[in-house]
């Protein structure tokens, strides 16, 4: 199974989604921006760089909440907190990005790998209410 890491990005107790654009079965719905792990490098460093090609910002991950996802039989899905180190989020492969708080991550229409991870994400926007 590859490795396919997503980023919880917190800030003032919100979180960053991002819409995807493609493949087609995924494009509108909102996902923990990030992508796979590459031969040699880390899961952390692995999301500081796609989250620089993505969103062209740089962060710092804080940790990882519990548990991974399979994605179909050849993908696993871990998602980790992170907080915005240098610059705004600006979608270069989404077509969109929103700041969501805990009583707002039901209002988008998630992708089906990162909704188990929302139950634990809400409780920590809950108690922190600012950066993780």
């Amino acid at each position: 199974m590859r490795l396919v890491v997503g980023a919880a990005i917190i800030r003032d107790g919100s979180v960053l989604a991002a819409r995807r654009t493609a493949p087609a079965e995924a494009a509108g719905r909102w996902e923990f921006p990030g992508g796979k792990v590459e031969a040699g490098e880390s899961p952390e460093a692995a999301l500081v760089r796609e989250i620089g090609e993505e969103l062209g910002c740089r962060i710092e991950v804080t940790g990882w909440l519990g548990g991974s996802v399979p994605i179909r039989d050849t993908h696993e899905l871990r998602v980790a907190t992170a907080r915005l180190l240098d610059g705004e989020p600006v979608p270069h492969e989404h077509d969109a990005v929103r700041w969501l708080g805990p009583e707002e991550l039901d209002d988008v229409d998630w992708l089906g790998p990162d909704r188990p991870f929302l139950p634990e994400l809400g409780g920590l926007l809950l108690s922190s209410g600012s950066d993780a």
